[in-house]
């Protein structure tokens, strides 16, 4: 039995599958329907934390495989509050064949996974996003036919996204180029760890303060919001020192002239982004965002089937 929370916990052919499956399970869709892969199983979602995207792309992709899913809110489970995290994981491993979690903490869908016995997926934790990296590389993957040798670059706050953005690349080849401010870099360990699985993929990974230096010559720009949940009581903060690092059209023209835009969703439209670049053609933001679906549906067959 395999787990979906890091993916760091697969090799690089691993998920290269599992993208290949995205593709396909999307082609086939659209030729008429997926082929009932999942019939008779039930995904059960966690939620902490408010969602669009997570929330309807895993129902929906359930329901496209033959299955179902049920949505867990706060309201009905606690997560470690009325009863413990590892009592919750044994309890729906009795009840369903998967279990989906989006947390606050990422020791929690680590303690999920530790005492469940069906596969857990990751569907957003404070440190990583690996779900949302999928479909970035499924994104990345159709624009240019080719994820190895793309130069990515990432602006802003160096998060979860930007975590798992940056895993997801180096195991394809990608050249990513982070700009963040200080104190919102990633870790000196986890650069190093990064870039070398990357330059052992043909990739490569730069941090800049700078994020002119970052965005030059790159064919893809990726941003997320500068205040992710749970942070808004640094909003006030926050924004000031992240405000060099907006993504209009001023930094836009640093990139290559074919540069694609991409964002997670939610945007904050004023702040991260702007609205004549998260609007122009030149993004993919929406595309991006029907790609969860698709890479989900890929990763809950490989993990099911």
């Amino acid at each position: 039995m395999r787990h979906f929370i890091d993916l760091t916990d697969w090799s690089g052919q691993e998920l290269r599958d599992i993208l290949t499956l995205a593709q396909h399970l999307k082609a086939e869709w659209s030729n008429g329907g997926n082929a009932p892969l999942l019939r008779g199983k039930t995904l059960a979602m966690i939620f902490q934390k408010p969602s669009l995207r997570t929330r309807v792309s895993f129902d929906v992709g359930m329901q496209h495989l033959g299955g179902s899913a049920i949505m867990l809110g706060p309201d009905e489970i606690g997560l470690g509050k009325r009863e413990s995290v590892a009592d919750t994981a044994r309890t729906l491993s009795g009840y369903v064949q998967a279990i989906m979690a989006r947390v606050f903490a990422h020791k929690d869908v680590l303690s999920l996974a530790d005492n469940a016995s069906v596969p857990v997926i990751n569907g957003l934790s404070d440190t990583h996003h690996p779900c949302q990296a999928m479909a970035d590389m499924l994104t990345i993957l159709e624009h240019f036919g080719q994820i190895e040798g793309v130069q990515i670059a990432y602006v802003g706050d160096s998060n979860n996204v930007a975590v798992s953005l940056a895993q997801a690349a180096a195991y394809f080849g990608g050249h990513v180029r982070i700009a963040s401010p200080p104190g919102y870099m990633l870790s000196e360990e986890l650069l190093s760890q990064i870039d070398e699985t990357a330059r052992q993929h043909g990739g490569s990974l730069a941090a800049f303060y700078d994020p002119v230096e970052a965005v030059r010559g790159a064919q893809v720009i990726y941003t997320d919001t500068w205040v992710s949940m749970g942070q808004e009581a640094e909003t006030a903060i926050r924004l000031p020192i992240f405000q060099p690092y907006q993504v209009n059209r001023n930094l836009v023209r640093h990139a290559d002239s074919g540069a694609i835009i991409m964002h997670c969703l939610p945007a904050h439209r004023g702040q991260e982004i702007t609205d004549d670049v998260a609007d122009s053609a030149q993004s993919v933001i929406f595309r991006q965002a029907e790609n969860r679906l698709h890479a989900q549906k890929a990763i809950l067959v490989t993990l099911l089937q």
